[in-house]
């Protein structure tokens, strides 16, 4: 009991304010996406939330909750402008005077998955949780085969719809419709 006589109001909203969820209780979706003609930038931020696990209630900045994210098609992708001849791409290789450039179309010809999986990490906070959680996470393939029919099915219905080029109100993460629960019905739709 507290000065003012409240017992255990404290305690209560201590425990309804640090609500957590173990691992266990953790449950990952594995989402297929189609890279295939998508803007580069466009695509990763919508990558990056999902990767996280922010489309998601449980969802905590801390905590390890994000889905798995197969992207296909990944050598199709496309950046606007001149960004292919014009963007650069920077790496070291640690030794003296050892700082490597290459241009967006030669790392494209060379390493088509890494055009997308550094414009996705470099949308991750770096820590320990991006590290050893998150970018194991996300598989990038050129073509458009992958190994994981099995947890998410052969047919290329099951891809996320493709991102807009321009933003759209009725857009969330290119998850669709129904992914949070059933959608209400006509008579309980309000009329704004």
């Amino acid at each position: 009991i507290d000065q003012r006589g409240c017992a255990c109001s404290c305690l209560l909203q201590n425990l309804l304010s640090t609500m957590s969820f173990p691992g266990r209780q953790a449950q990952r979706a594995w989402h297929l996406i189609d890279a295939s003609n998508q803007t580069v930038g466009r695509l990763a931020a919508t990558i990056a939330p999902i990767l996280k696990g922010k489309h998601k209630p449980t969802y905590r900045p801390n905590g390890d909750c994000g889905d798995y994210v197969v992207v296909i098609n990944a050598d199709k992708v496309d950046f606007t402008g001149k960004k292919w001849t014009d963007k650069l791409y920077r790496h070291h290789t640690g030794y003296p005077g050892g700082l490597k450039t290459r241009r967006a179309l030669d790392l494209l010809q060379r390493q088509p998955e890494s055009i997308l999986r550094k414009a996705t990490l470099g949308m991750l906070s770096r820590n320990n949780l991006r590290h050893k959680y998150i970018e194991p996470r996300l598989r990038i393939y050129a073509g458009s085969e992958h190994p994981y029919a099995s947890m998410i099915g052969t047919d290329m219905s099951n891809t996320m719809e493709p991102v807009p080029r321009k933003k759209e109100a009725n857009y969330h993460f290119g998850l669709g419709k129904g992914y949070a629960g059933a959608t209400l019905p006509k008579d309980r739709k309000s009329d704004s």
